[in-house]
């Protein structure tokens, strides 16, 4: 993943939050407190689905060094005061996102993680034959278009299959679900481009093993720390 540093503006949006970034951002500039605020579903709300309630967010702001020894200093609290505040949701779809953005009140430096689209993809995207994709395309601008926080860093949808169509866990012909797999993140990548930067987790994720996952489809712990892999450079820097 290239690394670009975060060109600065800063903008007052409604109510008063302080939006920062520009929409071609690729790293964000750490020169101050800094909150980071999750949003969208498992993939980063996925405590539920190891024993220590570990989710990637956390992992980003403050690593635990001694499950992941590997990481030790590279996590934001390290870089300064970092807040996180959690919103994603376990089964969240397109239409959640509104609502987890309900009440949010941004004031100075701040970066929004975003990974939406597997549970869309499962309750009906992956046989939609056009008009949903096109529908969550649309949603997705808008959510992301009155979110008053910029960089958003998008991360795409993992293939919990590992490519190996003998995976199938959908009941549905892989070819359909396969391409609209990347009808979604596409129009993910589009939106990354607009909006801050995109995370490519589908790419990590063909790389890993069923360790990475529980339930089939959940990140485990080790899967919360690779996503939280994926994240740090875009970070960092």
């Amino acid at each position: 993943m290239s690394a670009r540093r975060l060109t600065r503006r800063t903008l007052l949006g409604a109510g008063g939050a302080l939006v920062w970034g520009s929409a071609a951002c690729r790293t964000v500039n750490r020169d101050r407190d800094m909150l980071v605020v999750t949003f969208g579903d498992s993939i980063l709300d996925c405590g539920r689905y190891n024993d220590l309630g570990v989710t990637p967010g956390q992992l980003l702001v403050r690593n635990d060094d001694r499950l992941f020894p590997e990481f030790q200093g590279q996590d934001l609290t390290a870089r300064g005061p970092t807040r996180l505040e959690h919103r994603a949701r376990d089964g969240a779809t397109i239409q959640s996102l509104p609502s987890q953005a309900q009440s949010l009140a941004v004031e100075g430096h701040a970066v929004a993680l975003l990974t939406i689209g597997g549970n869309d993809l499962i309750v009906g995207l992956a046989t939609d034959r056009g008009p949903g994709l096109d529908r969550f395309a649309q949603a997705l601008d808008d959510f992301l278009g009155r979110l008053p926080i910029r960089p958003v860093l998008v991360g795409n949808v993992y293939d919990p299959s590992f490519g190996n169509d003998a995976n199938n866990f959908l009941g549905v012909d892989p070819s359909i679900a396969r391409a609209n797999h990347r009808r979604v993140n596409a129009a993910l990548a589009d939106a990354a481009t607009r909006y801050g930067a995109l995370v490519d987790l589908h790419a990590h994720f063909l790389t890993g093993t069923p360790a990475w996952l529980t339930r089939t489809i959940e990140p485990s712990l080790i899967g919360a720390s690779e996503i939280r892999r994926c994240f740090l450079p875009h970070l960092l820097g």
